[in-house]
């Protein structure tokens, strides 16, 4: 049964908390944002939720909660509990009064999975964008797309032969491995604590990590992240992510979408094409022939999108940041996207409160 998001004017009796909180702290402006984000998801909870059993933590709490954890990267829930047992700030944000008592950690991370597995963490992105403030920040016409690696929470240890025939580990709880002379291959090995890392470098020369891999879509105008997807780590997932992404946009107009030289393929600008999409990518000049011609290259906007291209790895860089807690807490694809997303919707939430004052 859904809990109720019962919030009190008053916490602890005569205690006033928006009188304890600073009128210059960046949540103040940043709650309105997610309260009117969570109201319009208020159908999705009901549809999550029995109407009828013992109330649960209500979805609003769990999602300013897990807001919260990605805002002040709060590196594990029990942490996040400890804080909002005595931190007024973290009380008021999620709607908790003085006196109410605290989850335990693992009602906490039970009740999360519920929204986990509703793809709640993509309806708040959306959620957050389709704001009437918000709305007119966005560009409709022009985006950029890129994929990061996402380092798993699985030790090399764990990277074991599918059909078990490894030598036996050595004694002791944290039992070594020698890997000497072993073949790694994601055709013949796989990590036994996360089945959905694989092996993966994305550069020549660097080491090979057992990884996710997190793709995104930024428009170019305000650089909000509009659309985020986790696959596991191959060759060819940016490509695969991206082309999904935008195909799922279904622009009734021409847009343009900017993307670096790892996307310089025929089968990619053929996607994008037919999609509706001029693809501003950079062209690979590592020998062979661009699919990219002068017929994309010779205009302005190519440039432009050349440059805001690069924003995007800017804001892949805080997005790991702020979610940094996949690497140590989250295991498989759905869980990681999730904290991607989630992570995407906190950077978005950061970067509107100036973006709204400038458009004031």
């Amino acid at each position: 049964m859904r809990g109720k998001d019962r919030q009190r004017g008053h916490l602890g009796g005569y205690v006033n908390p928006e009188a304890r909180i600073p009128q210059d702290h960046p949540l103040r402006q940043i709650r309105p944002l997610v309260d009117a984000a969570l109201t319009r998801l208020s159908p999705l909870f009901d549809e999550l939720y029995s109407p009828i059993g013992r109330p649960s933590i209500p979805p609003e709490h769990l999602l300013r909660a897990s807001l919260l954890q990605a805002f002040f990267t709060i590196r594990s829930e029990r942490q996040l509990m400890e804080q909002l047992s005595y931190n007024l700030l973290f009380r008021w944000f999620v709607g908790l009064s003085v006196e109410a008592e605290v989850w335990d950690v693992t009602v906490f991370t039970k009740n999360r999975d519920r929204l986990l597995e509703g793809d709640v963490a993509h309806e708040l992105l959306r959620a957050v964008l389709a704001d009437p403030q918000v709305r007119p920040l966005l560009s409709d016409e022009h985006f950029s797309v890129d994929g990061t690696l996402i380092e798993a929470w699985a030790s090399m240890k764990s990277f074991r032969r599918k059909d078990g025939s490894d030598d036996p580990p050595g004694p002791g709880r944290n039992r070594p491995r020698d890997f000497r002379g072993e073949k790694l291959s994601n055709e013949t090995h796989a990590s036994t604590t996360d089945p959905d890392a694989r092996l993966y470098k994305k550069a020549a020369g660097a080491a090979a990590k057992l990884c996710h891999m997190g793709h995104a879509v930024m428009e170019n105008r305000s650089c909000l992240v509009v659309e985020t997807k986790v696959t596991q780590a191959s060759g060819t997932a940016e490509a695969e992510a991206a082309a999904a992404m935008i195909g799922a946009m279904s622009a009734q107009h021409r847009i343009t979408v900017g993307a670096d030289k790892l996307f310089d393929t025929s089968g990619f600008v053929a996607d994008m094409r037919g999609f509706n999409v001029t693809p501003h990518v950079a062209q690979n000049d590592n020998g062979r022939a661009s699919a990219i011609d002068g017929r994309t290259t010779r205009h302005p906007g190519y440039t432009v999108s050349l440059i805001l291209r690069k924003r995007i790895e800017e804001a892949f860089g805080w997005i790991k940041t702020i979610g940094g807690q996949a690497k140590t807490h989250f295991r498989g694809t759905l869980r990681v996207d999730w904290m991607f997303t989630l992570a995407a919707a906190a950077y978005d939430l950061i970067r509107l409160p100036k973006l709204l004052d400038a458009a004031a």
